[in-house]
């Protein structure tokens, strides 16, 4: 007997269901064979699939009492409507635009506005963080608690924008449930964790994801090192902890990345180790008092760092030097490449303007510096940071009216009618750059006419000649580069490695 509409191994094995007891036993083993490679199977898929947790059900109902819901209002001006379209004089449109605009215009009178956002209590006296953007411009501030409990903010006691993070007063009849911060430095990439906040005004939601990545940087302030994660962060999620497994607050949301305005699966927080520095300030004198050690910086680029003589790219190259400043009495000086500070190492130039920040005021730091391919370490005490320090500006000195052409570019000593015709401030000393080839490498780089040479290979320039000389020996040393310290018009100063073969 054959059985049609089948494939040749389902006819094989009906067959031997044919032929009695031997049969029976093929398809008995074979059966048990099929079972064991399926428990094999799911065996191997339990151990090597990633699981999160089963349930966090008990964790958010143990935390969503500390976590608050922030409404604010304030009061904008009104806008004057649709303003009326230019018509000809005496035009037959003009009455009907003026007819149909008048009836769409509206006093300018003030509105109210309302926003919302998220945050926690940090002390149960009623201590409350939020973003510094939640609140900022607002007239009124109400914190809403999961019971439906309502309380008007008493008392902004410090905001700081550089982090985004303020810090707010309510007052209780009751004490408040707060919440403790983790260490965020302990997190990892993968690490599971749990965000509670007030998206779109929908009140206490959780979502739950991992961290992505951390230390990013998203060009909202200069001490961004954001902690990424895919757990869901909408709009009024602003302000709200983002949690770790053991309920530790080890994040602040504050933004995400998104084409629509809804969670697309990327969210950054303030990492709590942040955070609970802002925070102990903003607490402790109602404002943040940062460190400073009075230096500009730019990263050290793989053509700099060859120009310096660097086996790779690290360190923050320092372009200026504050008048008065720490740096500048401990000796750190325009070209130095600062390496070290106060035993960490600063392996970009981002991580140094953390590491000052985060320094006491008062406090003598070991600063390791590399300065004509020697290492140096000096001690710097450290400053407070001020809102618009003044700069440290080159005596000046009168200078030959030369010219020549180098590097792609044409080169001319400072004098009056330069000075006037590109409107360089009576600050900037050096060699003025009057015309840039725009098929050179020092176009690609942006140098521009205007422009001021100040130093070569760390040697100050005062005429063309001076230029081509430095320009020169590096040539005839080897190097490949050779760094330019350009200023523009205004004072403000940069590094560029320029090929020396331009």
């Amino acid at each position: 007997m054959k059985i049609s509409n089948t494939s040749p191994v389902t006819e094989r094995y009906s067959a031997f269901a044919l032929r009695g007891p031997y049969g029976v036993n093929r398809i008995a083993s074979f059966a048990v064979f099929c079972a064991l490679v399926l428990m094999l199977a799911m065996t191997s898929g339990a151990t090597s699939q990633v699981r999160g947790p089963q349930s966090v059900a008990d964790l958010a109902e143990k935390l969503q009492d500390a976590v608050v819901n922030i409404s604010t209002t304030q009061t904008v001006k009104g806008t004057q409507g649709i303003p009326l379209p230019k018509v000809p004089k005496g035009s037959p449109f003009e009455d009907f635009f003026e007819d149909f605009f008048n009836g769409q215009r509206r006093p300018n009178r003030p509105r109210r506005v309302n926003s919302l956002g998220s945050g926690f209590v940090i002390d149960s006296s009623g201590l409350i963080v939020t973003n510094n953007h939640v609140i900022d411009g607002a007239d009124e501030i109400f914190v809403n608690f999961n019971d439906n409990t309502k309380l008007k903010v008493e008392k902004i006691i410090g905001t700081d924008s550089k982090t985004d993070i303020a810090l707010l007063q309510v007052k209780s009849d009751k004490p408040l449930k707060a919440l403790n911060f983790g260490d965020s430095t302990k997190m990892r990439t993968g690490d599971w964790v749990m965000a509670i906040g007030n998206p779109f005004g929908l009140g206490g939601t959780v979502t739950l994801g991992i961290i992505s990545a951390k230390k990013r940087d998203i060009n909202s302030g200069p001490y961004d090192e954001f902690i990424q994660t895919d757990a869901a962060i909408n709009r009024g999620n602003s302000g709200g902890p983002l949690f770790n497994m053991e309920g530790e607050v080890i994040g602040l949301n504050t933004a995400i990345i998104s084409p629509t305005g809804g969670s697309i699966g990327i969210g950054f927080a303030v990492p709590s180790n942040t955070a609970t520095h802002v925070i102990d300030q903003l607490r402790r004198f109602g404002e943040t008092r940062r460190g400073l050690l009075g230096v500009r910086i730019q990263s050290v680029t793989d053509s700099i760092a060859e120009s310096l003589s660097m086996t790779k790219p690290t360190g923050a190259l320092v372009a200026n030097v504050t008048t008065d400043s720490p740096a500048e009495s401990a000796g750190i000086k325009v070209g130095d490449v600062i390496l070290s500070f106060d035993g960490k190492e600063v392996e970009n130039m981002r991580i140094l303007p953390k590491l000052v920040a985060r320094t006491a005021i008062g406090k003598t730091v070991d600063v390791v510096i590399l300065r004509n391919d020697e290492k140096k370490t000096l001690q710097v005490t450290i400053g407070r940071m001020k809102e618009s320090p003044k700069t440290a500006s080159a005596k000046k000195e009168e200078a030959e009216p030369e010219k020549t052409s180098l590097l792609g570019l044409s080169l001319a000593a400072m004098t009056d009618e330069l000075r006037t015709k590109f409107k360089i401030a009576k600050t900037v000393e050096g060699v003025v750059i009057t015309e840039v080839n725009p098929d050179s490498d020092a176009a690609q780089k942006n140098i521009a006419a205007g422009q001021v040479i100040v130093e070569v290979q760390g040697s100050k320039v005062k005429t063309p000649d001076e230029v081509k000389t430095q320009v020169a020996e590096k040539k005839k040393s080897g190097k490949k580069s050779v760094l330019l310290l350009i200023a523009d018009g205004k004072g403000e100063l940069r590094f560029v490695a320029v090929p020396v073969e331009s």
